[in-house]
C-alpha cells in the first residue's frame, strides 16, 4: 500500500507522523510525506532519511491557522493534488484541516490533531474573533468531505463535531512514542516541562508563577517565541531552549516530576515520552488528559497556583508516592506504542471507500 501523508515540522504533529511512518513499514505501507507550515531543519531532514519506506516532499505553504493563509493554501492544494496525480496513493492522509474537500481520484482520510475553535475555547474562554470566520467554514467544508475523521482522544473528536459538525464516519486513535529514546535514569530534585512554550495552552505562565515556591529546580525546554512574536512568562524558570531529542530524554531521565498544567491538549506526546522516562505526571485537570492517563497522574486546575505547588513540592519530598505514581505512568505509557497506531491505521486503510484494490499480506 502507498498513502500521501501530510505533516508540519511545528509541533507534536511531526513526532506522531514520523512515528506512524516507521511503525508502518513492516506492516508493508510505503509512505510519500507531504510537509507544510516551513522549511525542515538538517535534523528534521535527516530522521527522515533514516525511514527507508518514506520519500519527502517539501514545502512551505502556511496552515490554515497561521495568518492570512487561503493564497498559500490554495496554492498548497494544487501542489498535493500534482503529488498524488504522480505518484498514485491507495490513500490521503492529512494531518491538517482543509483539503480534504479537494477533487481527489483517492480516498481522503483527516486527522483532526487541534483546532483553533477548541483552543479558543478551553484558553481564552470568549466568542472568538469575527476574523476566524473563514477558518471556520474552510475546516467545516473539508471535515464534512472526508471520508472518514480520525481525532487522538474522545474529547478531541468531540470538539470538532461541536464546531464542525455533523461529521460522516469517525474514529479515535490514540497517538504513540516510541519507548526505545526514552528511559529512567538517576532521578535528580527536578521538575520539567517541554513543548511549544508560547502556546498559551500549555500553561507555562502558571508554573512560572509558582517555579520559586517549588523545592526544586524547574527547567523547561522548547520554543518560547511564538509565530505572532508572542513570548510566555518564564520568570523563575530555567530556560534550555529547543532541544535535539537525544538531550531531551537525557532531561526526561533525570526529572523526577514532569509537569504540564495545560487549558488545552488534545494528546500531549511530552506526557508520554515523560512516562517513558519514569517521571511522576503532573497535568492540567481536563478532559482529555484525564481520559488518557486517568489515576496514573496528579491533575490540577489550570488556574490553580497553589494546588500545582502544593502537588509538585508533596511528589518532590515523598518518594514513596512519587516512585507509585512514575510507576504508574510507565504501565499506561506502554498502552500508547507505535505497533499499535500502525495497526489501527492500516485497518481503517483498508475499510475506506475505494481502498479494496490495496492488496496486504499482514
Amino acid at each position: 500500500m502507498k498513502i500521501l501523508l501530510t505533516a508540519d515540522p511545528i509541533g507534536g504533529v511531526w513526532n506522531y507522523a514520523l512515528e506512524l511512518c516507521g511503525a508502518l513499514r513492516p506492516l508493508r505501507v510505503n509512505v510519500a510525506l507531504a510537509t507544510l507550515g516551513r522549511a525542515l531543519t538538517d535534523e528534521q531532514r535527516a530522521r527522515v532519511a533514516e525511514l527507508r519506506n518514506v520519500t519527502l516532499h517539501e514545502s512551505t505553504f502556511r496552515l490554515e491557522w497561521m495568518p492570512e493563509p487561503w493564497d498559500d493554501l490554495a496554492r498548497a492544494g494544487e501542489w498535493l493534488l500534482n503529488l498524488e496525480r504522480q505518484l498514485r496513493p491507495d490513500v490521503i492522509q492529512l494531518n491538517h484541516l482543509v483539503h480534504a474537500d479537494l477533487p481527489w481520484r483517492a480516498p481522503v482520510l483527516t486527522v483532526g490533531h487541534s483546532c483553533v475553535l477548541s483552543w479558543w475555547n478551553a484558553v481564552r474562554g470568549t466568542p472568538i474573533d469575527a476574523q476566524w470566520a473563514t477558518y471556520r467554514e474552510r475546516v467545516t467544508e473539508s471535515l464534512r468531505a472526508a471520508a472518514c475523521v480520525v481525532a487522538p482522544t474522545w474529547a478531541m473528536l468531540s470538539a470538532l463535531e461541536c464546531y464542525y459538525g455533523p461529521l460522516g464516519p469517525t474514529a479515535v486513535i490514540h497517538n504513540a512514542r516510541t519507548g526505545r529514546l526514552f528511559k529512567p535514569h538517576r532521578k535528580e530534585r527536578l521538575v520539567l516541562s517541554a513543548g511549544r512554550l508560547w502556546d498559551e495552552a500549555k500553561n507555562i505562565a502558571t508554573l512560572a508563577a509558582v517555579a520559586r515556591r517549588v523545592e526544586a529546580r524547574v527547567v523547561v525546554a522548547g520554543e518560547d517565541l511564538g509565530p505572532h512574536g508572542n513570548r510566555p512568562q518564564t520568570s523563575g524558570l530555567e530556560l534550555l531552549g529547543s532541544l535535539q531529542p537525544q538531550t531531551l530524554a537525557s532531561w526526561y531521565a533525570r526529572a523526577s516530576v514532569y509537569a504540564l498544567p495545560a487549558r488545552y491538549e488534545p494528546f500531549g506526546l511530552t506526557a508520554l515520552e515523560a512516562a517513558w522516562s519514569g517521571c511522576a505526571l503532573v497535568l492540567g485537570d481536563i478532559d482529555s488528559l484525564r481520559e488518557l492517563w486517568g489515576e496514573a497522574a496528579c491533575y490540577v486546575a489550570p488556574d490553580d497556583e497553589a494546588g500545582l505547588c502544593d502537588v509538585l513540592n508533596l511528589l518532590l519530598t515523598d518518594d514513596a508516592l512519587r516512585g507509585r505514581m512514575a510507576a504508574r505512568a510507565m504501565a499506561r505509557a506502554r498502552q500508547f506504542t507505535p505497533a499499535k497506531l500502525a495497526r489501527q491505521y492500516l485497518d481503517l486503510y483498508r475499510q475506506l471507500p475505494c481502498a479494496s484494490r490495496c492488496s496486504i499480506t499482514p
